[in-house]
């Protein structure tokens, strides 16, 4: 096998390419393996098994793919092997396999670090998203989108920081900080309302319901642009598909003449 061959079956390539869909397959269910014994606070010898065959697995994937970074990039060249440990899936890959080969041994501050470590693995399950073309759909409407969602960041950080500065003006006596200001406008903002820190006068009380009724529309935004942008790039999809079975049709015409 060919390295190219290697290439379009670790990577999406044709819907119609059996070999590349039973590799997504594989790895999808890899990924679902390697994260069941996040689900349990015990450890025995089958999920240790498990770890390690799935870390393996994952070793293996990394390895090809840095062998074939080549084709991924459309450069024939050495400087592609160099840029592909450095590219987002890359890196999630490695963060993914490197706890798993972390060695911490003795104390009990070790054993609060295995578990910070231990935590970090669940950044497999960002690995499934190379193997999603809804997700492939999804980063391309906010690549398209990123424009307008930064403006709704900006528009709602300054809303957060406005709100928190009023409230923290006119109740100084119910937030002991401004952060304690930030960290209501932000569960205000949201409607979320944990209640551990509220406002207890009049003023403070009408000014928490119009930052609710003004945080449902900050936060309804980005929703709206993301879900137009979705709907707008399925339609694209659609034409390009059709342009192309248009194409196909025409060629296969012209053969038969």
């Amino acid at each position: 096998m060919n390295r190219q061959r290697l290439f379009q079956i670790i990577e999406k390539d044709d819907d119609h390419d059996r070999a590349s869909l039973a590799y997504d397959i594989f790895m999808i269910g890899m990924i679902v393996i390697s994260l069941i014994p996040l689900a349990f606070k015990s450890e025995n010898a089958v999920f240790t098994i498990m770890d390690k065959t799935a870390v393996g697995v994952f070793i293996i994937d990394y390895l090809l793919r840095w062998f074939t970074a080549d084709f991924k990039f459309g450069k024939h060249s050495w400087t592609s092997f160099a840029r592909y440990p450095f590219s987002p899936f890359a890196v999630i890959d490695l963060i993914a396999i490197l706890p798993s080969l972390s060695l911490i041994s003795g104390g009990f501050r070790a054993l609060r670090i295995l578990r910070m470590v231990r935590a970090l693995r669940v950044v497999r399950v960002f690995k499934a998203l190379r193997y999603s073309r809804s997700f492939e759909i999804i980063g391309d409407v906010l690549q398209e989108s990123r424009r307008s969602l930064i403006a709704v960041g900006a528009l709602a950080i300054g809303y957060i920081l406005i709100s928190a500065l009023v409230i923290f003006n006119v109740e100084p006596e119910s937030f002991g900080n401004f952060f304690d200001a930030v960290y209501w406008a932000t569960v205000s903002l949201t409607t979320v309302g944990y209640g551990d820190i509220y406002p207890v006068t009049t003023i403070g009380r009408v000014i928490t319901m119009v930052s609710a009724i003004f945080g449902i529309a900050i936060v309804a935004l980005p929703a709206g642009i993301i879900t137009a942008g979705y709907v707008s790039e399925i339609q694209k999809r659609e034409k390009e598909s059709g342009a192309e079975r248009g194409r196909a049709g025409e060629k296969t015409a012209d053969r038969a003449e």
